[in-house]
């Protein structure tokens, strides 16, 4: 995690400000009010051929023609994913994750977290079965987005917290990969799963024969994504399967920090997929006409199910899940770390945004239902952040005697 510059030292810079952790959730935000504005403005026009525009890549007449849209959703969030995928890996066999006894709380929040918003969505659309495939929009959480709100905490937030925000964030993507590949699967070509399956044989083979030129992995990870593009899974799944194939032995044989293939590339992505990918993304699908749109619009099945499961239940699912675990002993809150404290971190996993999104435009086609999707993402985002935030500024107030106060679960509280 990027360590956050002491701005209030001096007039901050550029590069200080891009490097502060609240930097990309800020760029998300700001790409989507541009979006919002061009899709509601005189260059509302421009904005729509652009997005629609068709762009090929072809060699010797064979090649790939899509629109300038999913180019993005296909091609450029596959690299988030291969990006959301290393850092999977480095946590799971290194970090936050890689003991059971710290994996559990996130691990049970993450549950919590996916499954109560899918019930409160379906509940929702339970008398329109044309919109109940939406059910996983609110079940995501927006790594960039939840960690860079946190931030803006300052150092007042424990480190427990982040690092269980961080965890959950984790768990929480990769629950959605999974998701996206049983779920929000087309039909399937045997063909090309065949070649994206030897690709990945081929990966594992390097892995295991100790090749460590990032050149080969990326080369036939290109041919992987290709061919799952072919086959009716989406492309971007791609990105995660070649990530897990990527070495994380330094130079020597052992585990080394930030002498690994996955760490050089990890480290060199980052800022490419947070400054720019992330906001391109966000720019292409966060434009919604408002034209005409009444406050009964808001309502509607998809745009309220979508909310509901962002807003309520998010925190809902994560701090029940947590209280079970806490309660029966399975796991324990963090080093300096409270319910109140929880609640602030659990509303903040309400910003769905850009897995919200992506996966809208993988549950629904209908321009009205993806529109709908955007209303109810970007409302449940910006209420959570609200939320979030308010929980954690009195959360972590300073009061002589309050942290006591606040510091007791709820079996140990009077009330019991």
């Amino acid at each position: 995690m990027t360590t956050t510059p002491n701005l209030a030292a001096g007039k901050p810079t550029l590069a200080a400000l891009f490097h502060h952790e609240a930097a990309p959730g800020v760029l998300l935000a700001i790409a989507a009010v541009i979006a919002l504005i061009a899709d509601n403005s005189l260059f509302a026009g421009l904005y729509d051929r652009l997005l629609l525009a068709y762009v090929s890549v072809t060699v010797e007449g064979v090649g790939i023609e899509k629109p300038l849209l999913l180019w993005i959703n296909d091609g450029l969030m596959a690299i988030f994913f291969f990006l959301v995928g290393l850092e999977i890996k480095r946590e799971v066999v290194l970090g936050k994750l890689s003991s059971l006894r710290a994996a559990s709380l996130p691990a049970f929040g993450a549950v919590g977290g996916m499954a109560v918003p899918a019930l409160i969505y379906v509940a929702l659309n339970a008398a329109t079965p044309e919109t109940l495939g939406g059910w996983a929009i609110p079940a995501a959480t927006d790594i960039a987005f939840a960690l860079g709100a946190l931030a803006l905490v300052g150092s007042r937030a424990p480190a427990g917290l982040k690092i269980f925000l961080l965890a959950l964030a984790v768990l929480d993507d990769l629950g959605a990969i999974v998701v996206i590949a049983l779920f929000y699967t087309a039909n399937l070509s045997l063909g090309a799963l065949g070649v994206a399956a030897a690709g990945f044989a081929v990966l594992l083979a390097m892995n295991l024969l100790g090749v460590k030129r990032i050149g080969l992995y990326i080369v036939v990870g290109l041919v992987i994504w290709v061919a799952v593009l072919k086959s009716g899974v989406h492309a971007t799944l791609a990105g995660v399967i070649v990530a897990f194939t990527l070495p994380l032995r330094g130079r020597e044989g052992e585990f080394k920090e930030g002498g690994s293939p996955l760490e050089v590339l990890e480290h060199v992505l980052h800022p490419w997929v947070a400054f720019m990918i992330l906001p391109l993304f966000a720019f292409a699908n966060a434009g919604v006409p408002l034209a005409g749109m009444a406050f009964s619009d808001l309502l509607a099945p998809v745009p309220l199910g979508i909310a509901a499961g962002l807003v309520v239940g998010k925190p809902v699912g994560i701090l029940g899940a947590c209280w079970i675990a806490v309660r029966l002993g399975w796991a324990n809150l963090p080093e300096g770390v409270n319910w109140l404290k929880l609640y602030g971190v659990a509303q903040l996993a309400g910003i769905g945004f850009t897995m919200s999104l992506f996966i809208g435009t993988l549950a629904f086609s209908d321009p009205e239902l993806q529109a709908a999707v955007r209303i109810g993402v970007l409302g449940g985002t910006l209420v959570s952040i609200v939320l979030g935030m308010c929980a954690l500024a009195w959360a972590l107030r300073d009061r002589p005697g309050a942290e006591e106060a606040r510091s007791a679960t709820p079996a140990e509280s009077p009330q019991g």
